[in-house]
């Protein structure tokens, strides 16, 4: 008796100190890596790697979003040693993590965060399963058996696993997978037990920092490109310039200008501008990298912000970008002077061009203006 409540009061410590953590932030990247540090931690559920997969209902797959675990037995052995070693409970382990993101750089997280599965269930095998029923699964080597043809399985090449549902109110939005790869460590009913009642918590916060993104992004929006406002892009380009201060990668900026937009106003109407804002806000949006934030500065004004970018390489991808406009079939631009859409482009870069935010800013506008003064649709990236 005196053992049974030793380990429930373990037990309610462990995922009071997991809830906890999750509450000190609604960042959805630090959520993701307390709830996958609480799984895999010795001081929470100790498994040996665990991965988190979210539901995107609008693509119909699931994400593989986050890995934590070792790439081998050798380096497991390394990292539970040090973790023993200077004795790292939870706190500290997050703590590290959101001091220098070091997880993000791991193999095991890098091959997790590329897997999307179908959401149809046929396709999608067990994580589809467990997404579909809600229900948790705990798999041994004889009923692994029977998903042989399975990518996941493939890609963890483990003989059990424990895969438990998040869920938030009815509606299930991520899937949990954990294992004991290098210890061999059988998953024992508590260890289930543990797992789902973490996982119920996990969903929770998870819903809850996808709401507090949404909301979020709303607030820094541009309501008719949707697009990044003028507001949000002064704190993204000032946050690319304190990373190039750290790391010594230039970041440039492209200030992009509709020529001749107010004939488009005076002769179509206001309507058809804004058409026209919104439909080059999606060309801009596509045809840029991932990386790259793209955002509306004002009017018909746009900024991309290209981190770890040089001269060089920003004015090719500006050039690309001058091109895809110019052949882009815009709503009735035959009615411009060039009988096509154009538009002037200025790049700059920090720190070649500028000390501060305020200054990039202005030499990339200086030179769309240049750009203008030399016949538009041009783009321009020194001063001669």
């Amino acid at each position: 008796m005196t053992e049974e409540l030793e380990r429930a009061r373990m037990e309610l410590s462990i995922l009071y100190e997991i809830s906890n953590a999750m509450r000190t932030t609604l960042q959805l990247e630090e959520i993701l890596y307390i709830i996958l540090t609480g799984v895999t931690a010795h001081s929470g559920l100790g498994f040996n790697r665990a991965m988190l997969f979210l539901v995107s209902e609008r693509e119909k797959i699931i994400e593989g979003k986050m890995g934590i675990g070792p790439d081998t037995g050798e380096e497991a052995g390394r990292i539970w040693a040090r973790i023993e070693n200077e004795k790292m409970g939870l706190d500290d382990l997050i703590n590290a993590y959101k001091a220098t993101k070091k997880t993000m750089d791991s193999q095991f997280n890098q091959l997790v965060t590329q897997l999307k599965i179908p959401m149809m269930e046929k396709e999608g095998g067990i994580i589809s399963l467990a997404v579909h029923d809600g229900m948790p699964l705990h798999l041994n080597k004889e009923t692994l058996s029977k998903y042989t043809t399975d990518p996941i399985l493939k890609f963890l090449n483990s003989d059990e696993l424990a895969i438990v549902p998040l869920r938030a109110k009815d509606k299930v939005n991520g899937v949990i997978v954990a294992d004991n790869l290098f210890t061999k460590k059988p998953i024992s009913r508590d260890d289930m037990r543990m797992f789902i009642m973490l996982a119920n918590q996990a969903g929770l916060a998870i819903e809850n920092s996808r709401l507090y993104e949404q909301m979020v992004i709303k607030g820094h929006t541009d309501s008719l490109t949707n697009l990044w406002n003028h507001g949000y892009f002064q704190f993204l380009l000032q946050e690319e310039i304190e990373k190039t201060k750290a790391t010594h990668m230039p970041v440039s900026l492209i200030m992009l200008d509709i020529d001749y937009f107010k004939n488009y106003n005076d002769t179509l109407g206001h309507q058809t501008g804004d058409r026209v804002l919104d439909e080059l806000s999606k060309v801009l949006r596509d045809y840029s990298r991932k990386m790259d934030r793209v955002c509306r500065y004002g009017g018909e004004e746009f900024s991309i912000i290209l981190p770890q970018t040089s001269k060089k390489e920003a004015y090719f991808i500006a050039e690309r970008l001058r091109e895809t406009v110019e052949k882009y079939p815009f709503f009735q631009a035959e009615v411009q002077p060039f009988k096509h859409l154009t538009a002037s482009l200025g790049v700059a870069t920090f720190p070649e061009d500028a000390q501060n935010k305020s200054e990039l800013i202005a030499f990339a506008d200086k030179l769309m203006y240049k750009a203008k003064a030399l016949g538009k649709n041009k783009t321009c990236a020194f001063m001669d």
